[in-house]
């Protein structure tokens, strides 16, 4: 019998990269594949119905489900709406670190089982960390602007103006998963005295690399400090005013997990004083960035559109870990990533 399937893309992962992955994944299997493409990313990804950062509409979705068994997509929006009207529909393989763009609680209701693609884009995302940090820490965004401008600038090169070197500095990092630890490896490597501060993490994991700290040692010690926890009701907002005054002045601060646990006004009040002598920031609590946002007039600032996460070796990575699971579900083996396992238990 011959599975359909759906792979909607978009203009990272493109709809023929994830087909030829999926084909790949289910070898000699005999599959229908229907290509869709979503405007994402020069149409931002947002709310479709219930769901978050997804793309597209809903009615453009069941359109292109119609009959199909499988779905394998990176910001395709599934919602109790499209479930209700995609009845063949079995399996919704997403290709985020996360799947939220999929109303996980009405697809276990449908039956129809949801997997994602965790740290597909680890690699990816410590490496543009890097890259701000250094860049923040040594001043980057305002001799770049100058430049730009046609204004050479030797004051720059004053005491009070130059940057910090990453060997020999204290760097915190707050959250050390696929991204954090990676990000530590190397700043070790570098000769950087790393903190963490991570409830979760095994300490096992941080031997010969880092030390485990409380949040407020963590803010205290640390010249440069990167984020790179998950949003949730605890850590919303975890980094406002009275954690940034916390840290020595002439700090340099780095996010590139998610604008939510971030005070920007109060990163723009500090940078604004001196408390701050750098940001480097891939997210904020608003995207696209308003165009009166005062992180783009606000001194030491580097800013990136949410791109850390985007390298082409990301795209095949993701559409990789999606199409396996498409090449265990035909071979009736375990799913690797499955958010709802009880519908696998359930059928």
């Amino acid at each position: 019998m011959t599975t359909p399937v759906l792979v909607a893309g978009n203009h990272f992962i493109r709809p023929s990269l994830f087909a030829d992955a999926v084909r790949q994944a289910a070898g000699d299997l005999p599959l229908k594949v229907r290509e869709h493409q979503f405007p994402w990313p020069h149409t931002p990804f947002g709310p479709v119905a219930e769901v978050i950062e997804a793309s597209g509409t809903e009615d453009e979705m069941i359109e292109a489900l119609q009959g199909i068994e499988i779905c394998v997509t990176e910001h395709g929006p599934l919602t109790e709406r499209i479930l209700a009207n995609c009845p063949d529909l079995k399996l919704f393989c997403t290709s985020r670190g996360g799947p939220v763009n999929a109303n996980l609680e009405a697809a276990t209701r449908h039956g129809v089982a949801v997997c994602y693609a965790p740290g597909r884009n680890a690699t990816a995302t410590a490496e543009h960390t890097l890259t701000l940090m250094l860049a923040a820490a040594r001043g980057v965004g305002d001799t770049h602007t100058d430049l730009r401008r046609g204004v050479w600038r030797g004051d720059y090169y004053d005491y009070d103006n130059c940057g910090i070197e990453i060997d020999g500095a204290t760097i915190g990092l707050i959250g050390y998963g696929a991204i954090g630890s990676r990000v530590a490896k190397v700043l070790r490597a570098m000769g950087a005295e790393v903190l963490v501060h991570d409830p979760y993490v095994r300490p096992e994991a941080l031997a010969g690399i880092a030390e485990q700290v409380s949040l407020d040692e963590l803010l205290r010690r640390s010249r440069i400090v990167s984020l790179h926890a998950r949003v949730t009701a605890e850590t919303k907002g975890m980094i406002g005013r009275a954690q940034i005054a916390a840290m020595p002045r002439g700090s340099v601060l780095v996010n590139c997990a998610r604008g939510a646990l971030l005070d920007y006004d109060a990163v723009c009040d500090a940078l604004d004083s001196g408390q701050l002598a750098g940001a480097g920031l891939d997210v904020f609590p608003e995207e696209p960035l308003p165009a009166d946002s005062r992180l783009l007039t606000a001194p030491g600032v580097v800013l990136t559109p949410h791109i850390a996460g985007g390298s082409q070796q990301v795209a095949h990575k993701a559409a990789r870990i999606a199409a396996a699971e498409v090449g265990r579900y035909l071979r009736g083996e375990a799913l690797a990533h499955c958010a709802n396992p009880e519908v696998l238990k359930a059928s």
